[in-house]
């Protein structure tokens, strides 16, 4: 297994980041679950990715052979993270709410990835994904209690967003309203973390 952790988060986890505290859990139990698997992790606190502005675009657009040397260093970095997501079969994604959507830092990544003819591309049929057979595991950590109701335009985005790149089997562990007090907290982080050990044993099994 060669798996890819993200973790989404503004803060670092020593700075209280509980999507990147339970996502590196459960990336160490799936390993320990398959042994002589790889991993390599993008911290986005530590390592943000650049937004896709203007510049980038432009970047983009340019013609290799036609890029100065600002531009060809900006797609370089677009490539290196879609040479991670290409490589990886499981991937962990720790992913925060922030005022009802995903991180800024995770959008970032998830532009980074989504390039035409590349990781997609359309065909007369539609669109068609290219990064398939991976299993993604996404970490959601909310302050309240967003599961399954309007308010939670995270795990529709995620679907839509993934599976346009071919990633399908996308799975959710949820850590909710952990800001509703030291009890709720516990319960969720004991919820999460059942569910991590039973996807562990899953993975085992497979």
């Amino acid at each position: 297994m060669k798996l890819l952790q993200i973790n989404g988060s503004a803060r670092r986890v020593e700075q209280g980041a509980l999507s990147t505290l339970l996502a590196n859990e459960l990336s160490v139990a799936l390993l320990a679950a398959r042994p002589g698997s790889r991993a390599t992790v993008r911290d986005l606190a530590l390592q943000p990715h650049p937004a896709l502005d203007e510049a980038a675009l432009g970047a983009l657009f340019t013609p290799p052979e036609q890029r100065s040397p600002e531009q060809a260093a900006r797609v370089t970095l677009d490539d290196l993270a879609i040479e991670d997501i290409q490589s990886a079969d499981t991937v962990v994604l720790g992913v925060p709410m922030y005022n009802f959507g995903i991180s800024s830092q995770l959008k970032n990544w998830i532009d980074a990835i989504a390039r035409a003819r590349v990781t997609f591309r359309y065909t007369e049929q539609g669109p068609e994904g290219l990064l398939t057979g991976k299993t993604v595991y996404a970490v959601l950590t909310r302050g309240g209690i967003h599961r399954d109701q309007p308010s939670d335009t995270i795990v529709p985005y995620l679907r839509a967003a993934l599976g346009f790149l071919g990633m399908t089997d996308i799975r959710f562990i949820y850590a909710e309203g952990l800001a509703l007090g030291p009890d709720a907290q516990a319960r969720a982080l004991a919820e999460a973390r059942a569910e991590i050990t039973r996807l562990a044993a899953e993975a085992t099994a497979r």
